[in-house]
C-alpha cells in the first residue's frame, strides 16, 4: 500500500524540465513582444490539443470531431460578449460551463462501440453543429461569421489592460488560462482517477472486473476535455473577436490530431511541444512556398511516423530521467 501511495506522489512532483516550461511561458511574452500575435495562435493550439490528449492519450478514446467543444466554447463566448457583456472573464466562464455541459451530453454517446464507431460519432456531432451555426445565420452570422465582437479590459489585480492590435494583452491571457489548465490537467493525471483512467485504456474489461465503474470515468474525462477545448475556443474568439463556421470544421479535428502525432500522447506536454512545431513549420514553410506548404508539411509528417513509429507515443520522455 505504501508503494503505491510512494509512486502517486512521485508521479505528483514536478520534474526540472516542467518547472522550466512553465517559466518559458511568461519568459515569451517578454522577450518576443513582436511575435504576440504568433504565440498566441501556438498557445491556443497548444491548449486544444491538450484537451485531446486528455481522453485520446489517457482514456483511449479515438475522436475525429473534437473540433465540436472547441467551435461551440468560440460561439458560446462570442454571443455572450455580443449580447450580454464582453467582460472576458465571465465569458471564458460561460463558455467552459457550456461547453461541459455539451461533453456531457455528447459522452453518452461514445460509451459502447468500437473505436471506428466512436470516431463516426464524434464526426457527426461536429458536423451536426456546424449545419446548426450555418442555419441560424440570424443568431451567428451564418457563413459571413459572428462579427462586431469586441470584448471589454481585462481585469487584473495588477490593473486594466486592453486588447489591442499587437496582441501582447491577449498572449498574456491567453499565457494565463493555459497555465492554469496545465496544472490542472497535471493534478488530474497524476490523480487515482488519472491512472485508473490508464487501467481502462489498457483493458477496459480488466478494469471493469476489478471494479472500477468504466463509464463513469470516461463520462468524466470527456466532459472535462470538452470544457477545456471550449476554453480553448473562447481564446480564440476573444482574442480576434470573431468566430465563423471554420471553428467547427473537420480540418480543426484533423489539425489537432497532427499536432498530437507530432507532440506525443499520454503525456499532457505532447500537445504543447506539438503546437510549437506545427505552428512554426506552418509559418515557416507557408512563407517559403505558399502554394505548396501542404505537401512539405506532409511529407515531414510522413518521414516523421515512418523514423519514430517506435517512440511516437512519448518522444521527448528521455527529459524525465
Amino acid at each position: 500500500m505504501s508503494g503505491s501511495a510512494d509512486a502517486l506522489l512521485a508521479g505528483q512532483r514536478w520534474c526540472w524540465w516542467e518547472a522550466a516550461l512553465l517559466l518559458a511561458l511568461p519568459l515569451s511574452w517578454a522577450l518576443l513582444p513582436s511575435h504576440a500575435l504568433l504565440l498566441n495562435e501556438i498557445a491556443i493550439l497548444a491548449l486544444f490539443a491538450m484537451s485531446l490528449d486528455l481522453i485520446l492519450g489517457y482514456a483511449g478514446i479515438v475522436s475525429l470531431g473534437h473540433a465540436a467543444f472547441f467551435g461551440f466554447g468560440a460561439y458560446a463566448a462570442a454571443l455572450f460578449a455580443k449580447l450580454v457583456m464582453p467582460d472576458p472573464w465571465v465569458g471564458m466562464a460561460v463558455a467552459v460551463a457550456a461547453s461541459a455541459a455539451l461533453g456531457a451530453v455528447c459522452s453518452l454517446l461514445i460509451l459502447r462501440g468500437t473505436d471506428l464507431t466512436r470516431l463516426m460519432v464524434t464526426l457527426g456531432v461536429a458536423s451536426i453543429l456546424y449545419e446548426l451555426a450555418n442555419k441560424l445565420d440570424g443568431l451567428t452570422g451564418g457563413a459571413d461569421g459572428l462579427q462586431g465582437v469586441v470584448m471589454g479590459p481585462l481585469l487584473t489585480p495588477f490593473g486594466r489592460f486592453e486588447f489591442d492590435l499587437s496582441g501582447r494583452t491577449a498572449y498574456a491571457y491567453t499565457l494565463f488560462v493555459l497555465a492554469v489548465c496545465l496544472v490542472l490537467g497535471r493534478r488530474l493525471v497524476h490523480s487515482p482517477f488519472g491512472y485508473s483512467l490508464q487501467a481502462l485504456r489498457d483493458n477496459r474489461l480488466r478494469a471493469a472486473s476489478i471494479g472500477l465503474s468504466v463509464n463513469a470515468r470516461l463520462i468524466a474525462v470527456y466532459t472535462v476535455a470538452a470544457a477545456m477545448a471550449g476554453a480553448a475556443g473562447a481564446l480564440l474568439a476573444q482574442t480576434s473577436g470573431f468566430a465563423s463556421l471554420d471553428v467547427f470544421e473537420f480540418h480543426r479535428s484533423a489539425e489537432v490530431l497532427l499536432v498530437l502525432v507530432i507532440g506525443g500522447t499520454g503525456y499532457l506536454y505532447g500537445g504543447i511541444f506539438g503546437a510549437i512545431v506545427f505552428k512554426l513549420l506552418h509559418d515557416l514553410i507557408s512563407a517559403w512556398t505558399p502554394q505548396y506548404w501542404n505537401f512539405w508539411l506532409g511529407l515531414f509528417l510522413v518521414v516523421l511516423v515512418l523514423v519514430g513509429r517506435e517512440k511516437l507515443t512519448r518522444p521527448w520522455t528521455w527529459w524525465k530521467k
